[in-house]
């Protein structure tokens, strides 16, 4: 099983999963499960299509938001507003969890939800440098 590591208690952030993962995530209390990662970055990584279905058999909704390098604000504004809405606990992955915590925490920060002090903390408790993420 791939490790889901708990940022808040609305968000948690993973490496790339498995298939067999989403029932994990669903027995777990997840309600949204949101991929970070484009299609192809790996011949063994599972498609979005493959994710999606799987997620919603477990009962999971599912949002594709791929990132490529660094994200744009359309997909931190994307990304932010599938948490928010999500009505529970949250699943992010993409190759390493960091363009999912990256994305995610741009988008805390720019809504004034959360400090940059404090998202580097986050961070770091999940196991992510965030330090240069954010403007000073």
């Amino acid at each position: 099983m791939t490790e889901f590591r708990r940022v808040t208690d609305t968000l948690s952030v993973s490496p790339q999963i498995g298939l067999e993962d989403l029932a994990t995530a669903a027995a777990q209390g997840f309600k949204l499960v949101i991929n970070n990662r484009p299609d192809g970055e790996d011949p063994a990584q599972p498609t979005s299509a493959q994710v999606e279905a799987a997620a919603r058999a477990a009962g999971l909704d599912y949002v594709h938001i791929p990132v490529r390098g660094g994200p744009t604000p359309d997909q931190v504004e994307a990304n932010h507003a599938a948490v928010e809405s999500a009505g529970g606990p949250v699943l992010a992955f993409c190759r390493s969890g960091t363009r999912s915590i990256v994305t995610w925490s741009l988008g805390e920060f720019h809504a004034d939800a959360r400090t940059r002090d404090e998202l580097v903390e986050l961070g770091s408790q999940a196991g992510y440098d965030l330090s240069g993420a954010f403007p000073r």
